[in-house]
């Protein structure tokens, strides 16, 4: 099993979420098994999202796709998210 940590700033956490949970087929295709999302206690727009895969090279290869790219840009990802991979 492999552990994705993602954590991003996000313009506005509401429509933030309303991308993340609409891409929940993107997730399920892109081999992601469990997934769960936190808000940085004093800075709610600050967002940690955890996603669990079978290996680290289906995760990589998640994060790699240019249409969750796209999904991030269109939910207001602020930066470049720092992705961290642990198995």
């Amino acid at each position: 099993m492999a552990v994705s940590l993602v954590l991003h700033r996000v313009a506005d956490y509401d429509a933030w979420r309303k991308v993340y949970d609409s891409v929940a087929g993107m997730q399920n295709d892109g081999g992601v098994t469990q997934q769960s999302v936190h808000r940085m206690a004093d800075d709610p727009d600050n967002v940690l999202v955890i996603h669990h895969f079978k290996d680290v090279a289906t995760a990589k290869a998640f994060f790699a796709s240019p249409d969750l790219k796209d999904a991030m840009q269109r939910s207001g990802v602020q930066g470049e998210p720092r992705i961290e991979y642990f198995e």
